[in-house]
């Protein structure tokens, strides 16, 4: 059945207007909000049979709520506040989102009305309905809910306000505060909802790890070098690593004093990584045990940049390629495998020279293969450290590799770490 039969069906029921429904419903399933239950939150909104209020659901915990309750009625603190705008049947529609806790647990809130929720507050919410997001429990407040301050301040055991540090975030986190340093920008043309609009992409670093962002209403506070604390930033998933996205809601102050970026990355096994599910910025050591097929000497597609195979693109069908230097490296370490991608600018530096070279070498032996023969020669075996921004998928673990360097470690370091390995 379309949303079109669903809103008719139902407004037919509620005798209300087909289209004030449709317009509600596509509002909730623009946030994953299955249909059955859409559908129970507009019956509720228009009081079918229903009494909004606490007296209708019964009153909960946060560690206690699921999701299958419909509603739930629940007394929590306010921990953050975001604002952004969604787009819908070619509307823009703002919510507020954030976090609210309570002594046994702490979850994220979706608000379709404003009901001026402050950071700190505490507040319960009356009839507010619960869906499963990032596979929890989330609140969802709309028409239906209802809000009461509470003036005893609920004690809790989580920080209040949304400030995080950048290796705190997760995708799905909304109404954060960061403190940071820019350290890459680069402006965009992209085609948005109104047309081409410019938007800014970087790399942001504080004390504990680096995250890249964008920011969709580029801020002239965002500049390479400036420390800057943005307000109200939520966090998508890019590439498998937390984005830090800023929105027209959030604002940017530069800050007086320089925020200390981490230099280093943190040192991980490849094991470690790979479970974290994708990091920015990560260090590993092993030793590269063999180079894949697709490195050396090979071709691109000029529009797109994939590579070519026998002349074709697999979006472009038949393209003159254009040549490039690449490595796939497997590096081990013992604890697991990942596959390292080293560029143009790394790959000339194993190899010893660029395309030039390159080329010629290809041309003498008849055969592009002999540049991806001879980077085999010269890293197969040996022990490398490697930092880069990792991400993993269903076809396996790849980290893109800004540094690549041949890793030299004193025997008697190399004996300690394998006896702290083997307790």
């Amino acid at each position: 059945m379309s949303l079109e039969d669903h809103a008719e069906e139902l407004a037919s029921d509620l005798g209300v207007d087909k289209e004030e429904v449709k317009e509600k419903m596509a509002t909730l399933l623009e946030y994953d909000v299955p249909i059955d239950e859409a559908k129970q939150n507009i019956r509720r909104t228009y009081g079918d049979g229903t009494t909004s209020g606490t007296e209708t659901v019964p009153t909960k915990e946060l560690a206690d709520v699921d999701t299958g309750d419909s509603s739930v009625s629940t007394t929590v603190r306010v921990l953050s506040v975001g604002k952004r705008s969604i787009q819908y049947n070619d509307q823009e529609h703002v919510i507020f989102e954030g976090e609210v806790a309570d002594e046994s647990a702490k979850r994220s809130y979706t608000s379709w009305e404003d009901f001026d929720l402050q950071p700190g507050e505490t507040v319960t919410l009356g009839n507010a309905d619960v869906r499963e997001w990032e596979g929890e429990p989330e609140l969802n407040l709309g028409e239906s809910t209802t809000v009461e301050r509470v003036d005893e301040t609920l004690e809790v055991p989580y920080e209040v306000g949304g400030d995080a540090d950048l290796v705190e975030l997760v995708p799905g986190d909304r109404g954060i505060n960061v403190e940071v340093q820019v350290l890459e920008v680069e402006r965009k043309i992209i085609d948005g909802r109104d047309g081409e609009t410019e938007i800014l992409s970087g790399v942001l670093g504080d004390g504990t790890t680096r995250l890249p962002f964008t920011d969709w209403e580029p801020s002239p506070e965002i500049e390479p070098g400036n420390s800057v604390r943005i307000e109200n930033v939520f966090v998508r998933e890019f590439r498998g690593v937390p984005s830090v996205n800023v929105s027209e809601f959030s604002t940017v102050e530069t800050l007086s004093e320089p925020v200390d970026v981490q230099e280093t990355a943190p040192r991980r096994s490849v094991r470690e990584a790979v479970e974290s599910g994708g990091l920015f910025d990560v260090e590993l050591v092993g030793s590269v045990v063999a180079i894949r097929d697709g490195s050396g000497l090979i071709e691109r597609c000029p529009e797109c940049g994939r590579v070519v195979q026998n002349g074709q693109c697999r979006s472009h069908g038949e393209v003159d390629g254009e040549d490039d230097l690449r490595t796939k490296a497997i590096l081990d370490d013992g604890s697991g495998t990942v596959t390292v991608v080293l560029d143009e600018e790394i790959t000339a530096e194993v190899y010893g020279g660029g395309l030039d070279e390159a080329r010629e070498h290809a041309r003498d032996a008849m055969d592009r293969e002999v540049v991806a023969d001879a980077i085999r020669e010269r890293v197969v075996g040996h022990e490398y450290r490697v930092r880069g921004s990792l991400s993993v998928d269903d076809f396996g673990a790849n980290l893109e590799a800004s540094e690549f360097a041949e890793h030299a470690v004193d025997p008697a370091e190399r004996a300690r770490d394998l006896l702290e390995a083997a307790e």
